[in-house]
């Protein structure tokens, strides 16, 4: 079987260096915010060229943090709507719901996957305070376009960046470009830079928005016992920091990998039946999924099960039709619908050998 994801085998390269780590954590007997974490939101806030990160529990948390972060800053209110698009896993809405804020849901762009700007405009309202662009499945959003709705509209930009680590917007690192936005990301063992548990962190080149999370992920609290926010217990663990610090270094090569197998599904993936994903050949693209869509995804995802093939679908439920959402249930999006009815995610591991690769193309292309 061809693994949709062998995370033994990606992490297996680096067990030596893991377990180095382990130990110098044990031995300097600091287990909260010590010096692996300060390192990690060093690198990574260089590393996305952004002048803070601050390190959290995971990636919902990290959006949670950056509304409530904005709401202690005056510039958004409980109750103000942000624009979130319909097709996102639900982690997405899940922080607006739960910083006490109102999704507003916006079909994405079928052949990107990623929410269409041109369909934005029409949800503002007086109320909308925010965009949510997500970058899913490793693209980046249209941001040139979003950064100039946003800023017409005085609007904050937070991105979800939970599965774009590293992808590039006009050659930078990081999407961000004005002080107005930051980026949340998930560190989800499964990601392109992933930790061996839950992980995430924020980038922001805002100040007093940074002041305010480092307080607002430790209960508030800059000072011990000094409490100036009602906040949370959302710190980056020390031990999955130390493990991020090995695989950091690590991330652009993987990165590339994934983006030669994705070039070499692209050109030689040539079945009528399958659609395959939109790719400029930009940087702007860190292929942490490669998503197909096909009508008949149940009998071509068990055709490549018996050729041993392990697929996954990301994701089969969009959040309009969750029994979570029951008020949204009857709401149609139909371009979100038939991404979700249709999408099937091929293994991109960048330990994928070309032998496999090959494989992988030929019994697709066979498939009638």
């Amino acid at each position: 079987m061809i693994k949709f994801l062998d995370l033994q085998k990606i992490n297996a390269p680096y067990q030596d260096e893991f377990h180095q780590k382990m130990q110098l954590v044990l031995d300097k007997g600091w287990f909260i915010l010590g010096d692996e974490v300060k390192q990690f939101e060093s690198d990574f806030a260089k590393y996305t060229h952004s002048k803070y990160c601050i390190g959290v529990g995971n990636g919902l948390e990290a959006l949670v943090l950056i509304f409530k972060g904005y709401i202690q800053l005056g510039l958004i209110q409980k109750g103000d709507e942000v624009i979130v698009p319909a097709n996102t896993y639900i982690a997405s809405v899940l922080a607006v719901l739960q910083a006490d804020l109102v999704p507003v849901l916006v079909e994405p762009k079928l052949e990107t996957f990623t929410i269409n700007p041109a369909l934005i405009q029409d949800k503002i309202t007086s109320k909308t305070k925010a965009i949510l662009p997500v970058h899913l499945y490793g693209q980046l959003c249209e941001m040139d376009q979003i950064y100039e709705i946003a800023q017409k509209h005085n609007l904050l930009v937070v991105e979800d960046a939970a599965q774009s680590h590293g992808a590039q917007f006009n050659n930078q690192q990081s999407t961000i470009n004005n002080l107005k936005s930051a980026s949340a990301y998930s560190f989800y063992p499964g990601k392109n830079l992933g930790a061996l548990g839950d992980a995430g962190a924020i980038t922001t080149n805002d100040a007093d928005l940074a002041k305010v999370l480092f307080s607002l992920r430790n209960y508030g609290s800059e000072k011990k016992y000094h409490n100036e926010f009602v906040g949370i217990n959302s710190r980056l663990d020390e031990v999955q920091a130390a493990f991020l610090n090995v695989k950091l270094p690590h991330l652009e090569a993987e990165n590339n990998q994934r983006k030669v197998i994705a070039k070499r599904y692209l050109s030689e993936i040539k079945n009528h039946k399958i659609t395959l994903p939109y790719w400029d050949l930009s940087n702007n693209h860190v292929f942490h999924l490669f998503v197909i869509r096909t009508k008949n995804r149940a009998a071509f995802q068990e055709y490549l099960k018996q050729n041993t093939i392990e697929t996954m679908i990301h994701y089969p439920i969009p959040p309009h039709k969750q029994k979570a959402f029951v008020e949204w249930n009857t709401l149609s999006f139909p371009i979100t619908e038939k991404i979700h009815d249709e999408v099937l995610s091929l293994p991109i591991s960048p330990l994928l050998t070309f032998e496999e690769q090959t494989f992988i193309i030929e019994k697709i292309n066979a498939w009638i």
